[in-house]
């Protein structure tokens, strides 16, 4: 028996019965709603006793201060596109997981997992960029470990981070109220579309968003705004993420309809017939705090690198109504988390 339930962006059966028990799939890996029942039904029902967040790093409050802790684990392919790799991928995800818990990111481990048949040039490159990604970010990668497996010359990497957080900090997907205002740091889906077309071989000039955001961050924390949350946009996309920040935080929340992205991007998605909603980033923010703080939180963000197409795209409101984006006839539309595999694997 299969059992399917398909949604925006599914491609696959999103779960698997053979002989009554259920499989994995690679919707499991996607971000959206088979991740969230995964980590639901088997990671903190078991790890309860640990308390373990719903969040993109945990805060720690140790004896002489508080620190931020995450770790994440890259898979992408390919494992060198238009405007990154996975080294710099994986440096600039678990850089920007601590950023979205207002902490300052200050260490690295890195484990790599080789296939066998791996070309050494290739690791090589990757190490180089994650050196580079890691002296612009500011952080220090203090150890790690290697494994080789049998295999197709393919790569993995699985970084954690160390952030230290200042004073009194507290930004969390469970702080959004009714009032406040949706800011997006840039165009959504760049990434996810450059690591599309790669896998396509179609030529154009769409670019990965790779990038990590500390300028960004440290400038909206002294720039006196209230920041309450915050999250980088990556698997399941804009719409995903809006969607746990609704639950976390008991509201609603309405986009404005304004685009998203940017031109190129738009059209990529038109021609394929993609949700620009549904797709990840790499580099780009998604930030919520008080509609009296908006206006210069985004020209905070505009004067950052890889901030300048930073927008107020939507507002919190009272309810549990989910998250809804006005249609152009004036409408307003529910819009879900991501539902099935966001082809391609992204991260």
């Amino acid at each position: 028996m299969r059992i399917e339930n398909k949604g925006v962006g599914a491609t696959a059966p999103v779960a698997r019965v053979y002989g009554g028990i259920m499989k994995i799939t690679m919707a499991h890996g996607a971000g959206g709603r088979l991740t969230d029942e995964l980590i639901r039904e088997v990671f903190v029902k078991n790890f309860s006793e640990s308390s373990v967040p719903l969040e993109d790093a945990a805060v720690l409050d140790l004896p002489s201060r508080r620190i931020a802790y995450t770790t994440d684990s890259f898979v992408v392919t390919p494992l060198f596109f238009p405007g990154g790799d996975i080294g710099r991928l994986a440096v600039c995800g678990t850089v920007n997981d601590l950023l979205t818990r207002g902490a300052a990111p200050k260490y690295l481990s890195a484990g790599f997992i080789l296939e066998e048949g791996l070309d050494i040039d290739a690791l090589e490159k990757a190490v180089r960029s994650m050196a580079e990604t890691a002296r612009e970010a500011g952080v220090k990668i203090v150890t790690g470990d290697t494994k080789v497996i049998e295999g197709r010359g393919g790569m993995y990497i699985n970084t954690s981070g160390i952030g230290v957080m200042e004073g009194d900090t507290d930004i969390s997907a469970r702080r959004a109220v009714s009032g406040d205002a949706v800011i997006i740091s840039g165009d959504v889906g760049c990434h996810h579309a450059c690591i599309l077309s790669a896998r396509m071989e179609i030529e154009n000039g769409i670019t990965s968003d790779c990038a990590p955001l500390n300028g960004m961050v440290a400038a909206l924390l002294s720039g006196g705004v209230a920041v309450h949350v915050m999250r980088d946009v990556t698997r399941g996309g804009f719409a995903t993420v809006l969607n746990e920040i609704a639950a976390a935080s008991g509201v609603g929340i309405a986009l404005s309809g304004e685009p998203l992205t940017n031109g190129e991007v738009q059209g990529f998605c038109d021609i394929l017939g993609l949700d620009p909603l549904y797709m990840g980033c790499e580099g780009v923010m998604a930030v919520i705090l008080p509609e009296s703080d908006a206006e210069r939180a985004v020209d905070i963000i505009r004067t950052c690198r890889y901030g300048e197409n930073a927008r107020i795209t939507g507002k919190v409101t009272a309810g549990t109504s989910g998250v809804t984006i006005k249609t152009r006839a004036g409408g307003h539309r529910i819009i879900g988390p991501l539902i099935g595999e966001g082809l391609p694997r992204i991260c």
